[in-house]
């Protein structure tokens, strides 16, 4: 079992190499792009793919690798008030948009988060961005292909498999964050 996940990981992640290389520099690009120009970044997803979103976050905030001032990020996903609020009085469908709503500006970046790509909070929050003006960035796996391709960078992890989109995916949330360690 544990050499046959890390095969599958490891293979994933060499996949990935080749056929995600162009859509994650782009988006890196993007996400520092919005950052040095006055902008902030606004992450979220559901289960596994939210507590991504508030790691991303934290690289940005915090640090990544190295020191250097805090940068403008915010994980959507960890307001409970608002989530429920939002969930009890609209739909859970609109707990992110609302929150894109209220705090995206044109130029900021939405990072959606979704192994599958369909969640439809998820997308909701990602048409909200785009009416605002924002730079979309959707990262899922194989399911998520055709949504991803509605957005302005859709990074699709080579993999059906929730467990090796979200190794991956960790992965490439690092790579968003490197080109603002310097």
């Amino acid at each position: 079992m544990i050499d046959a996940h890390l095969s599958t990981l490891a293979e994933t992640a060499l996949a990935a190499r080749g056929a995600m290389k162009p859509a994650i520099g782009a988006a890196a690009a993007a996400v520092a792009a919005a950052i040095r120009a006055g902008g902030k970044i606004l992450a979220f997803g559901n289960g596994g793919s939210a507590t991504q979103a508030q790691h991303f976050a934290a690289e940005l905030v915090v640090r990544y690798k190295g020191d250097r001032p805090g940068l403008p990020a915010v994980a959507l996903v960890c307001d409970g008030a608002i989530l429920t609020a939002c969930a009890n009085d609209y739909s859970y469908d609109y707990v992110f948009a609302r929150q894109v709503e209220a705090l995206g500006r044109p130029g900021d970046v939405a990072l959606a988060l979704s192994t599958s790509g369909t969640s439809p909070s998820v997308v909701k929050a990602l048409e909200a961005a785009r009416l605002r003006g924002m730079v979309t960035v959707l990262v899922t796996g194989t399911r998520g292909a055709a949504e991803a391709a509605r957005w302005d960078h859709g990074l699709v992890v080579p993999s059906a498999e929730t467990a090796h989109v979200q190794e991956v995916t960790l992965a490439v949330l690092h790579l968003l964050c490197a080109p603002l360690d310097v």
